[in-house]
């Protein structure tokens, strides 16, 4: 079975490389720290540097709902697209019936999108055991899927 990594360019692998690691490091912390987190963006801009990305729907309320972060992520990440070369969104998702996991959804420029998925389980004490990480074809929201 093939991977991104197969057709994918040295810099595009390392802006989504470095994108996971940053994604996966704040949203760790956010979890120690206050047992959740809010939905949050991260980019690579077209000059290689990297920063998170402000993005809150347009409402009043202190803590909207999930999807609208995330919609709002979307947006602001689809509005500066010309400036950036790599794209992260990552949530508090359920992916089963009791199963809490970071999700990371990235993507590139250059026609690579990937949703990772870190699993975990809240114990006592604010100990958080972590599955094994797991990586899938992505959703393209940013570009356009590219032509292959």
């Amino acid at each position: 079975m093939s991977s991104w990594r197969d057709i994918a360019s040295p810099q595009a692998q390392e802006d989504l490389d470095g994108l996971l690691a940053a994604a996966i490091d704040f949203a760790q912390q956010q979890l120690a720290s206050h047992g959740e987190f809010f939905p949050f963006a991260a980019a690579v801009r077209t000059d290689g540097s990297a920063e998170m990305i402000h993005a809150r729907p347009d409402t009043a309320d202190e803590r909207p709902p999930a999807s609208q972060v995330i919609d709002a992520c979307v947006a602001t990440l689809t509005h500066m697209q010309a400036e950036l070369s790599a794209t992260a969104i990552t949530a508090d998702v359920r992916v089963a019936a009791r199963n809490d996991a970071i999700q990371v959804e990235l993507e590139h420029a250059d026609g690579h999108a990937l949703t990772v998925v870190l699993p975990y389980v809240k114990r006592h004490r604010n100990r958080i055991d972590y599955a094994p990480i797991r990586a899938t074809a992505g959703q393209h929201r940013i570009w356009p899927p590219p032509d292959r």
